[in-house]
């Protein structure tokens, strides 16, 4: 176990190796972040994996030419311009199949990845047979070796990073156009193609230069599980990015920092799986798309339905008796409501309950039977309006069966807005001018249902 002095030195970045790795890790997530939204947004998830796998064959490609030159192949800016050039053809390769083939962009993006790949491993085989080959540490581009770091990983990184921020800010505008939707996009006039190889150009810088601190192979996941994890707070673009950015120069400062403290472990392993964990958590207790708060919002929506198909029941068995308001009688047995729907017993008192709770049935006067209040009245009136809306618009516009009109306009009625109803309430003027709020209802009333 790390003393406590050690980790006070980790946390406050005192030794310079440290302070240079958690630094450079930071700006990685950031980048990342910030690029994994887009991407992520753009359906192109696996792009980064075909991006990461692509550069492999120009690290060896890279490494063999510079030694064929008499130079020294472990050069890092020569490793990465090797990289980021077959990283930019991979791109290229993957648009070409899109655009000149009927093949879709995940096909297109597992071809190139495959074929890259291989050719990077049978290429880095044949570095292996050469004198020069067992000094070439060209798998720590593979696995990621953040703990080799030094000042020009920094600077390149902080070039990238705000290359980045700089592009995002200043196209943020055409990029959330470019991902919602391209082809209004470019029905408006906007360079897309150009701005589809900006934006995968800029992915690519980020790619290249993460392969140094997490590898080719977890870099996709440093890509994608920051974006990932902030889609679970917000629905807004411009939110969601700094949410992503924060969150992935978090998980690099985070796994950096613990990667300080366990011995023989990667430290870019130990950053995915934080990433991992921020993705977990936010998946859990998320504010908008959370598993929680939607299991939340279920119920709430469940319970609500329940009280307005209640309600409705009630009124059209009030109806349907021809009970009106003057003659004060609000009172419906609880067996002709249990026939209404497929209510258990136990579902259905729970539901009156809650009604009761919140004031809109009163204390039955028999044990059987069922008394709305004047406020429960009033909302079974405008449920039951709301649903016969739905009704009328399905029938009038959708050329829904009128024998099954019922059953979809509960699909759909607890969710009418507040502009539908404006314009449905334009087909009630004759329902106005006979004095009554609530339309007909398009089904035959019997008395006594």
């Amino acid at each position: 176990m790390p003393e406590l002095a050690d980790i006070w030195n980790v946390l406050i970045l005192r030794d310079y190796n440290t302070r240079l790795v958690v630094i450079c890790t930071m700006l990685l997530g950031c980048a990342c972040g910030l690029m994994g939204g887009f991407l992520l947004l753009r359906k192109r998830s696996l792009m980064g994996d075909t991006l990461s796998h692509a550069t492999l064959p120009g690290v060896g490609l890279s490494f063999m030419l510079a030694v064929a030159l008499g130079g020294d192949g472990k050069s890092l800016p020569i490793l990465l311009a090797g990289a980021g050039i077959t990283g930019v053809i991979g791109c290229a390769a993957v648009l070409f199949i899109r655009e000149q083939t009927r093949i879709k962009d995940d096909a297109a993006m597992g071809i190139v990845l495959s074929v890259f790949f291989g050719a990077g491993v049978a290429i880095l085989g044949v570095i292996q047979t050469m004198p020069e080959g067992s000094a070439a540490g060209l798998e720590s581009f593979i696995y990621g070796k953040t703990a080799s770091m030094v000042m020009s990983d920094f600077q390149i990184l902080v070039f990238i990073t705000v290359c980045v921020i700089t592009c995002s800010l200043l196209l943020f505008k055409e990029f959330r156009l470019l991902c919602f939707d391209e082809h209004f996009a470019a029905a408006l006039g906007w360079p897309v193609k150009f701005l589809d190889i900006l934006l995968l150009a800029l992915i690519t810088a980020v790619t290249v230069a993460g392969l140094q601190a997490v590898g080719l192979i977890l870099i996709i996941a440093f890509l994608i599980t920051p974006a990932a994890a902030a889609r679970f707070w917000t629905n807004q673009l411009d939110r969601m990015l700094v949410l992503s950015a924060l969150i992935g120069g978090a998980s690099g400062w985070l796994g950096a920092s613990l990667s300080a403290f366990i011995p023989r472990v990667p430290a870019g392993a130990v950053i995915v799986l934080v990433a991992a964990l921020f993705f977990v958590v936010s998946m859990l207790v998320g504010t908008e798309r959370g598993v929680m708060i939607r299991f939340l919002r279920q119920s709430q929506l469940e319970k609500r339905m329940g009280r307005q198909h209640l309600l409705r029941a009630l009124y059209e068995i009030l109806e349907g008796g021809c009970v009106t308001e003057e003659l004060n009688i609000r009172t419906v047995p609880f067996r002709q409501i249990r026939g209404r729907r497929t209510w258990s017993d136990r579902q259905l008192r729970d539901y009156i309950r809650r009604a009761y709770n919140e004031g809109l049935v009163e204390a039955p006067n028999k044990a059987d039977s069922i008394l709305l209040t004047e406020t429960g009245l009033v909302e079974a009136k405008q449920v039951t309006r709301n649903h016969r809306l739905w009704e009328m618009y399905l029938i009038e516009y959708a050329d829904v069966a009128t024998s099954r009109v019922d059953r979809d306009a509960d699909m759909v009625e607890h969710i009418l807005g507040d502009k539908m109803v404006t314009r449905l309430e334009n087909k009630l003027q004759a329902y106005r001018i006979a004095g009554s709020l609530v339309p007909q209802s398009p089904h035959p009333i019997h008395p006594g249902d």
